[in-house]
């Protein structure tokens, strides 16, 4: 079955029929489009999922602010006590690209698509992403609900890692702002147009490839980081492990901001 023969009001598709229509090989095979956690198992997941909420008659938007508000509430469980914190947010952050799968998945099955739906689906990552750092600075100054006011430096440096990581997502929406504001057209999401033609920068990039330290910035792997330092921090019986990740993520945020910046500057993107 195909998206051009499938009826879009059906709410009890074969898990065969909503694959073929809602996870198109072309569509996942796109480049940077899909996270690995995602190609690995999430999709497998997700389809299940979407094939449960169709007959609720939710909408592609309807299901992206739920992805919204698991990922927030997801990223501020994290000053709560222990590993209660981290692992609350290491769920809400796999059940957050699940949603981010699904949302997708129902629009393509309804045929529904608006602008809107992307616009939501943005914020959501940028809610979440920003939130995490906020969210280790608060754990790391030791924050609890009993004494809301009572944060320090930790929390500073938090909220710095957070304005680097809404900086760094805005160098890429930026291009396309920019190319619409003179008429160029959209940029193909193929790997030759985020390729430096600075020789050594390409070179960086490439070596980097091996080091992929701006994942410590998306929610899924920062989670993560997060519940390894949480681990150290209950070891430990202090918060250390937490306020050393987050002493780290400032000069990696610094880098990964900065280096974007500049890829995008030496590359094809703004011709």
């Amino acid at each position: 079955m195909s998206a051009t023969t499938h009826d879009p009001a059906d709410n009890h598709p074969t898990l065969a029929e909503l694959r073929a229509v809602a996870q198109p090989p072309e569509h996942i095979a796109r480049y940077n489009a899909e996270h690995w956690a995602g190609a690995l198992y999430i999709r497998h997941l997700s389809v299940h999922a979407t094939r449960a909420m169709l007959p609720t008659g939710i909408s592609p938007n309807g299901v992206t602010w739920l992805m919204i508000a698991v990922g927030v509430l997801g990223a501020f469980a994290l000053p709560l006590h222990g590993l209660t914190g981290p692992l609350l947010c290491v769920v809400a952050m796999q059940l957050q690209i699940l949603l981010d799968c699904s949302d997708g998945e129902v629009a393509r099955w309804r045929q529904r698509f608006s602008p809107a739906g992307i616009y939501l689906d943005r914020i959501g990552h940028y809610a979440t992403e920003a939130a995490i750092p906020v969210a280790l600075g608060l754990r790391a100054d030791g924050w609890s609900l009993a004494h809301p006011l009572d944060v320090g430096g930790w929390t500073v440096l938090g909220f710095l890692v957070a304005v680097l990581v809404l900086m760094n997502k805005a160098f890429t929406d930026l291009v396309h702002v920019a190319r619409a504001k003179t008429g160029r057209p959209m940029l193909e999401d193929v790997a030759a147009t985020t390729r430096s033609r600075v020789s050594g920068l390409a070179a960086v990039r490439r070596a980097l490839g091996y080091l992929p330290i701006f994942r410590a910035f998306v929610a899924v792997e920062a989670s993560l980081l997060a519940l390894a330092a949480g681990v150290a921090d209950v070891v430990r019986g202090d918060l250390l492990g937490t306020q050393v990740l987050v002493v780290v993520m400032v000069p990696l945020a610094v880098i990964t901001a900065g280096g974007h910046l500049l890829g995008v500057l030496t590359s094809s993107r703004l011709d």
